[in-house]
């Protein structure tokens, strides 16, 4: 017997408040189903499922969207196996012209109750539901520095420890994911390996590492309330400014910089990240973790 097939895709479910202060969701239309539904698509190799989110929404939309907090999952019968699409609450940062084409060929913003009579498929209308009743957040992403060259072939000062090639790689994969999230502010303990991992990401959005000693592994030891101490004052402003943030630190420092979320401490992986979604008072609201792609 053939092994059960498992299709990973993701999508948003787009929403927008006009000028008069009504809601919409915006939905797309398949000619090749003739139906109206959420945008959504299926995963690339080495993708994060955000990244794909926001990929697939801006090829079936326009729209370059940000994302917000996750809402469920469907999961329905495919040609010998099960499909599965994790969703976000989304909101427009840009949009160009959509030009229809063979799988997308109308992209229509319509009010919540007009969007849920429209949708084609009952299961995403929960979906919709879901998300316009979630509050607005702001994203605090906490990465794990990506693979660093191991400490017995180093030579130098650690803090000058550089990423291995697997390293170089997650890091430039990280992208996508941080692009997802409408990360403009970089943080980074001044450690090389730290400093590295957020580079791709810095050069594409063009933005400046603000390098800290404060979240190094040497500092930290010696003065961990200055962790706790830089990022509240790091999420504070996040929040008041509704700038998405990445910060960039190291294994022993991450149950400070967690605990500060509010998140009890976990383990990540070399170039793993837990996304924070913090409400107006600071809280937070949901958390996501996504592990390396390679």
């Amino acid at each position: 017997m053939a092994p059960l097939r498992r299709v990973t895709a993701a999508g948003t479910v787009l929403l927008r408040t006009t000028k008069k202060g009504q809601r919409q969701v915006l939905l797309v239309h398949r000619p090749g189903y003739d139906d109206w539904s959420l945008p959504k698509g299926k995963i690339s190799a080495d993708e994060y499922l955000p990244g794909c989110a926001v990929r697939e929404t801006l090829e079936e939309t326009g729209v370059t969207a940000r994302l917000g907090v996750p809402v469920d999952r469907m999961r329905y019968p495919v040609n010998a196996g099960t499909k599965t699409v994790s969703y976000w609450r989304a909101e427009v940062v840009s949009r160009q012209r959509l030009v229809p084409n063979s799988e997308v060929d109308q992209a229509r913003w319509l009010s919540i109750p007009k969007a849920i009579a429209t949708v084609t498929h009952p299961d995403e209308v929960p979906l919709i539901e879901q998300a316009v009743s979630l509050p607005d957040t702001v994203p605090v992403l906490v990465v794990r520095h990506a693979k660093a060259m191991l400490r017995k072939f180093w030579n130098g000062r650690d803090q000058a420890r550089p990423l291995d090639s697997r390293g170089r790689r997650q890091s430039e994969l990280l992208v996508p994911l941080l692009q997802a999230y409408g990360v403009q502010r970089a943080v980074s303990s001044s450690s090389i390996r730290c400093m590295q991992t957020l580079k791709p990401f810095a050069k594409a959005a063009k933005l400046d590492i603000e390098g800290w000693t404060t979240l190094s592994e040497e500092q930290a030891k010696d003065n961990p309330k200055a962790v706790t101490t830089l990022m509240r004052r790091l999420v504070a402003e996040a929040v008041a400014a509704d700038t998405p943030i990445a910060i960039c630190g190291h294994r022993p420092v991450l149950p400070a910089m967690l605990t500060t979320l509010g998140v009890p401490p976990r383990s990540l992986q070399p170039g793993a990240a837990l996304i924070a979604h913090l409400g107006a008072d600071g809280h937070t609201v949901a958390i996501e973790f996504h592990k390396p792609r390679v």
